[in-house]
């Protein structure tokens, strides 16, 4: 322990001796250890910390699949669900959820709230017990007893209510439904989708808003809605669930050949259902950061072989005292891990910072922001970061400054030291690394750049400039007619399309680029009926009749809309998609066409007629191709869930509070929520590519810049060792000119080999990024080509500042440097 404080107490002396060395080494490692402190702190709370409930290990989530559909992880039918939870045994409780918004009123104010209407044992489940009041009781089931219950999440309790106890028993409104609050959930339980307020569904499980009430839901088995979660029994493993559901789906397809054709069961960890679509970006980037960190250490390393030069007659002291080399490579050691916790103190407060403005600009798909921050793994996290990298940019300066021979730096005398050749091989070596582990960064960067570049140049189908878009919801308890909803919708266009600078006004119950879809199998008039499971499919849009005139989407044939297209049972009409028509009438005209979704009220096909083909819209996104769409007409399909579109002839974003006023003047209980412009929809649809691509493009930089200063430090070294050579050649007449040829020549030499090793590992490793990439190959020619003339001249800058204060050198002096 004394050898051990003693060695701490010299190397702390040495560091302050050096400040220019102490200071640029922190510096480095500062950057490096607080970008992967960063990172890693939104690793930890998405990816490595399990969910805050008991035993999460054994929570599942349980999804259908298609073999013949091609369709992966697809929400659950009711009827199915029902007989899942009453066959299977290897699951403890099972229990569904429906995501959905609520207009909650309390007092005098509404407000709109994320919550989900869930099965009665969705609580039971999770382990997730109420804090204060109970959980939902099987005679809280279809509002029987009193009316309907309610459980809400603390937050919402302590912002709305005060956190006032007494709220527990108290009624409050919810789509102007009357709901008894019998529960407040435990903290940091926002789940799913940070939801604040959970209902108990009327019919066992949770109903679809686009079913009626009516409707027994046992027997909706062809409609997939509900998402599932289950905990594993005791002694069960996901593999026995699995097998068992196997058996259960078989059964099922047997018994309901019509709606279970080919249908299979997928049970999946909770916690990887979650975080399932942002581990490849997250992975990626703790990569990313910790490439930058080797970077740094190469620098440190090549500044402490250049440092260890200059300490040879010091060491040949201490060797000629007695030191052994493990003595000397244990100082050296504990210099560079002093060093490196310094470093990683500094890269600390900078991973605080940085994680801030990670969580403040990272976009709403990444789960569980709320819980990220610095705490005691990501401390540790950092300590055990700064002591590996002291080690790894220390071992080479140690062994090599501890090989020193005493009696050759000995009698150098008071002469300048220099490095031997392998010292020198070593520093052009670590240089090399840095460029090429530099160019698989910014070749990575480079290519998402020129994804994203690309995407923004991809035509939506649509205009989003000058379009306001605002959310809202009608209850059902006072618009469950269609005459009612129709109605409703009529005086919102009517009093909108009124208001000044208004050109024009819609609806659309799917707004493109917004996240919402629907999807739906249709019949061909005229074909034989496919095989279940094998139906053709389309986007289902309830639409107004001025829609495409409000998006800006051109109609190719045919007309829109209009008063003809009255209420069922008038003939039904229906709008399709350009790609629509193409792939179910090829070489063949649609209009006229009849197709049907479902039967109308006296169960018989209800065929609509093809009156208009539309340009096609990327519904889904810009990185989706165009799929099938049809557009329907809310007179004779109204939906409760709608986005009013309002198209202005000046800036739309002015518009909201007028059309606010309208909508509450119709219905004061209705509150519009998620109001946007449709270019904030767009760059909305975008967000998350766009924060892979600036965070990883920042990355790259840092690597680019890192790299560009061990180049230069290694230059500038070289030239200063190798003073005097330079002056003898422009003592026998060489010229300025070929002393940078020379110097130059050296430098952009390491820097190709670096590019040809960064070329061949960037065409292994870019492959990981081939899923956040649209239209670009991991392997595009092009981008690698930019990257390495990129990285190429900022090392032609490191070589060429050096070189030119090398060709500056006066001969007379110089033959007088030793």
């Amino acid at each position: 322990m004394d050898t051990l404080v003693q060695d701490l107490k010299f190397g702390l002396r040495s560091l302050v001796k050096n400040p220019g060395f102490t200071v640029v080494a922190v510096l480095a490692l500062a950057l490096g250890i607080g970008a992967n402190s960063a990172i890693f702190s939104v690793v930890n709370a998405v990816l490595l910390r399990p969910l805050p409930y008991p035993q999460p290990d054994r929570l599942m989530s349980v999804w259908e699949n298609n073999s013949v559909r091609g369709w992966h992880k697809d929400v659950v039918t009711p009827a199915d669900f029902i007989d899942w939870r009453h066959d299977a045994r290897a699951f403890d409780t099972m229990a569904t959820y429906f995501g959905r918004g609520f207009n909650m009123r309390a007092g005098q104010e509404s407000e709109r709230v994320r919550g989900a209407d869930v099965s009665i044992d969705f609580f039971r489940v999770l382990r997730a017990a109420p804090v204060a009041g109970r959980d939902f009781m099987p005679q809280d089931e279809g509002g029987a007893g009193g009316g309907r219950v309610a459980i809400i999440g603390d937050s919402l309790w302590r912002r709305r209510f005060g956190a006032d106890p007494q709220v527990v028993g108290r009624a409050i409104t919810l789509n102007s439904e009357s709901f008894t609050v019998v529960g407040i959930a435990p903290p940091g339980l926002e789940f799913p989708d940070k939801s604040e307020i959970w209902t108990l569904a009327k019919n066992v499980v949770p109903t679809n808003p686009f079913i009626p009430a009516s409707t027994d839901i046992k027997g909706v088995r062809g409609m997939h809605y509900l998402y599932c979660i289950a905990r594993l029994a005791e002694g069960a493993g996901r593999a026995q669930a699995q097998t068992e559901m196997d058996t259960i789906a078989a059964r099922l397809e047997k018994q309901y050949p019509e709606s279970n054709a080919n249908t299979g069961v997928e049970i999946i960890p909770l916690h990887e259902s979650i975080v399932g679509d942002v581990r490849p970006a997250l992975l990626v980037f703790l990569g990313a950061v910790g490439l930058v960190l080797l970077i740094a250490c190469a620098n440190v390393a090549n500044m402490s072989l250049a440092r260890a030069a200059s300490r040879r007659r010091e060491i040949a002291v201490r060797t000629a005292l007695g030191a052994t080399r493990l003595r000397l490579v244990r100082q050296c050691l504990t210099e560079s891990v002093l060093l490196s916790i310094v470093g990683g103190g500094a890269g600390l407060l900078l991973a605080l910072w940085g994680t801030d403005l990670l969580v403040a600009l990272g976009p709403d798909t990444i789960p569980g922001t709320s819980s990220i921050g610095v705490d005691t793994r990501v401390l540790g996290f950092t300590l055990l970061l700064s002591v590996l990298t002291g080690l790894l940019f220390g071992v080479l300066p140690a062994l090599q400054a501890s090989g020193t021979d005493p009696q050759d730096a000995l009698r150098e005398g008071g002469r300048t030291s220099s490095a031997g050749p392998r010292a020198r091989l070593l520093r052009r070596a670590l240089v090399v690394c840095e460029m090429a582990i530099a160019l698989v960064l910014l070749a990575g960067a480079g290519l998402l750049v020129k994804s994203f570049l690309r995407l923004q140049t991809i035509d939506p189908g649509l205009s989003v400039d000058r379009v306001l878009t605002l959310r809202l919801w009608m209850p059902d308890s006072r618009y469950a007619e269609d005459a009612t909803q129709v109605h409703f919708y009529d005086e919102v266009l009517r009093r909108t399309a009124a208001l000044p600078g208004v050109a024009t006004a819609a609806l659309t119950s799917d707004l493109p680029l917004g996240g919402s879809d629907s999807v739906l199998n249709f019949s061909i008039e005229g074909r034989p009926d496919a095989k279940r499971g094998e139906e053709p499919e389309s986007g289902f849009h309830q639409v107004s009749p001025d829609y495409f005139r409000a998006l800006g989407i051109p109609l190719l044939r045919g007309r829109s809309f209009d008063p003809r297209d009255t209420a069922q049972p008038t003939p039904g009409v229906v709008v399709v998609s350009e790609t629509l028509a193409r792939r179910y009438w090829p070489g063949e005209d649609a209009m006229g066409r009849r197709i049907s979704f479902g039967t109308n009220d006296k169960g018989e096909r209800y065929w609509m007629t093809v009156i208009g083909i539309a340009a096609d819209v990327r519904q889904k996104g810009l990185h989706t191709d165009p799929r099938a769409e049809s557009y329907v007409t809310y007179t004779q399909w109204p939906s409760r869930y709608t986005t009013l579109v309002v198209r202005s002839g000046l800036d739309s974003s002015g518009l909201a509070a007028s059309v606010q006023r309208e909508v509450q003047a119709v219905d004061a209980d209705i509150p519009l929520y998620d109001i946007k412009t449709m270019r904030e929809v767009l760059d909305g649809s975008l967000a998350s590519r766009r924060f892979n691509t600036a965070l990883l493009a920042l990355f790259a930089v840092l690597a680019v810049l890192l790299a560009g200063v061990g180049l230069y430090g290694v230059m500038a070294y070289m030239v200063t060792q190798r003073t005097h050579e330079i002056g003898v050649r422009m003592a026998l007449g060489a010229r300025r000119r070929d002393v940078l040829r020379l110097v130059v020549g050296q430098g952009m030499t390491l820097t190709l080999v670096g590019v040809a090793l960064g070329v061949a590992g960037a065409l292994a490793l870019t492959r990981v990024l081939s899923t956040l990439l649209v239209g670009v190959a991991v392997t595009d020619p092009w981008t690698f080509g930019a990257v390495a003339l990129l990285l190429s001249a900022v090392a032609f800058v490191a070589c060429y500042v050096p070189a030119r204060r090398a060709a500056r050198v006066d001969p007379m002096v110089a033959l007088r440097c030793e």
